[in-house]
């Protein structure tokens, strides 16, 4: 029997397993005098031991379908997924009380409100107080933030650096690239609509491979590195640290969310349920940050 010098791997169709599969056992069948089944289970423990191939199942009428093992960025995406808006918390400050004493201004008492969720999330407790001796004194606000809606003020006086002056302008409040607040929100409610969209067509998220389509390695580091951001912001007591990292997130998977959905009459494939996985991981960072600066994250805007 003449032995094909390549075979065809392609994303799994309809009714299909795992991030590729080929008919090759079909193709083999005739001059092998077997049934493509019998030849797919002969081909099977081959592929099975490969280096990188994490499972294998034949489908139909012996489509062999191949899984990868699951890569490290797989494994982020899943543990985001599974965390769910508590990816990243941790013990960094397990069993430590945190005293806050503020002076009796509002940009203190914001971020203040943010740091006792922060820190909690940490394993910490922060307490509030006023008077003095005081240990938390950001910059004032130059003029009250009432005017703005209350997320709008809250970002206004939690984005900046404690030594830098906040903006209290209505620039916050516009729907535009250039203010990071609605860029950040903008990119979770795309997120969400994203993970409807793909309902309507019929698939879920699975982290795997991304396809060529989508050079995702910044947004995977930024992902990966959320751990540490929750952790600097609780030690240092900077929320400013939070927000600027969403920021950086929502700027990174904003570019990746049109490849998510299949274009024309394209089928759902592996590619697409990684990158769905990819955008939700996305999306719930997203959440969870804005949720611990006390920000609301709409699903639709």
């Amino acid at each position: 029997m003449t032995v094909p010098a390549r075979a065809v791997v392609a994303p799994p169709g309809a009714g299909g397993w795992g991030d590729y599969a080929t008919g090759i056992a079909l193709q083999l069948a005739r001059p092998a005098g077997q049934p493509p089944l019998r030849v797919a289970e002969v081909i099977r423990p081959y592929l099975a031991g490969a280096e990188g191939v994490g499972g294998v199942r034949i489908t139909g009428p012996g489509f062999i379908n191949i899984r990868l093992r699951e890569s490290a960025a797989d494994r982020l995406v899943r543990g985001v997924l599974r965390d769910g808006l508590r990816y990243g918390h941790g013990d960094a400050l397990a069993g430590q009380v945190v005293r806050l004493r503020v002076p009796y201004e509002v940009r203190a008492e914001v971020v203040a409100d943010a740091l006792v969720r922060i820190v909690g999330s940490q394993g910490g407790r922060a307490e509030v107080g006023h008077g003095e001796p005081v240990t938390l004194r950001p910059v004032p606000a130059p003029e009250d933030p009432a005017p703005l809606d209350p997320d709008a003020a809250r970002w206004a006086l939690l984005h900046p650096a404690p030594h830098d002056r906040p903006r209290i302008t209505a620039d916050h409040l516009v729907q535009r690239e250039g203010n990071p607040l609605f860029r950040v929100r903008y990119a979770h409610a795309r997120t969400r609509a994203l993970g409807r969209n793909a309902a309507d067509l019929g698939f879920t998220a699975e982290p795997g491979p991304l396809g060529d389509a989508v050079d995702a390695d910044g947004l995977l580091a930024l992902l990966a590195d959320h751990p540490r951001v929750l952790s600097a912001a609780a030690t240092h007591r900077a929320p400013d640290r939070l927000a600027r990292h969403l920021v950086s997130v929502a700027d990174a998977v904003l570019p990746v969310l049109p490849a998510v959905l299949p274009c024309g009459e394209e089928k759902p494939s592996a590619a697409h349920r990684a990158r769905l996985a990819l955008a939700e991981a996305a999306g719930t960072v997203l959440a969870g940050g804005l949720s611990l600066l006390g920000i609301d994250a709409p699903d639709h805007l």
